[in-house]
């Protein structure tokens, strides 16, 4: 393994980059599954959900329209963009691929669901290639 001053920048700047990306994602993925529920998604809802203050979930929706993945109305909630509606479609298949990977190595569905969770977001697409590999039958 490559431990010179470089590549040890490269991994932990990646690892940074992809715990923000991850917020985000999983902001997405959520406002998604509550809209095609429930038909809505209120901040309030969200904050419940995630188990965050109300304050916390508005500094990530302004983020989230700032990136232009989100759109939101006074007293209607957060609405996904057509590039948010893509992230959490995204997201939500990734997540599938790391369970069905899991179960599939023996990990019991309700671990494999809560450790899919973190995994997601810091697997690099060659990994989930790869995965989607194995779980292809020959």
């Amino acid at each position: 393994m490559d431990d010179t001053v470089d590549s040890q920048a490269r991994r932990f700047g990646r690892a940074r980059v992809q715990r923000s990306a991850a917020l985000l994602e999983d902001y997405a993925e959520l406002i998604a599954d509550m809209l095609a529920l429930d038909g809505e998604a209120r901040p309030t809802d969200i904050a419940r959900r995630l188990g965050v203050s109300h304050v916390t979930v508005v500094k990530a929706i302004t983020r989230l329209k700032r990136e232009g993945l989100a759109t939101a109305r006074p007293y209607r909630g957060v609405f996904l963009t057509p590039a948010g509606e893509a992230l959490a479609a995204r997201v939500r298949a990734r997540h599938r691929l790391v369970v069905d990977l899991l179960v599939a190595v023996g990990v019991p569905r309700e671990d494999a669901e809560n450790d899919a969770e973190g995994i997601e977001h810091h697997v690099s697409p060659t990994t989930l290639d790869a995965f989607a590999r194995f779980l292809k039958p020959a």
